[in-house]
């Protein structure tokens, strides 16, 4: 499906570049953004373990790809494309059963 998005990485002139992650879209209420939630660990050296750490990245949706709460994404970087968007939505991995 084409679409007319000039801020899509797919169909439209959006570069990406730099970081590629993957994770869940935990809301999709925003128009043309989703929000990306996704979990990493990180080394504490004080007590030599590993802390469970999440972000939520605000990404731009594409109306091709128009991925809802729930679905695992890849998300890319991007240059900026509002106040707090620098990432946009490139494929979704896996839809929501």
């Amino acid at each position: 499906m084409e679409c007319s998005d000039p801020k899509c990485a797919i169909h439209g002139g959006l570069k990406t570049r730099g970081a590629e992650f993957t994770g869940r879209v935990v809301s999709d209420k925003a128009k043309k953004t989703a929000i990306v939630e996704r979990d990493y660990t990180r080394y504490m050296y004080k007590y030599e373990r590993y802390l469970r750490k999440r972000s939520r990245i605000p990404a731009h949706n594409p109306e091709c790809l128009s991925a809802k709460a729930g679905d695992v994404v890849k998300i890319a970087e991007s240059r900026k494309l509002s106040k707090t968007k620098a990432f946009v939505i490139t494929a979704i991995v896996k839809k929501k059963e």
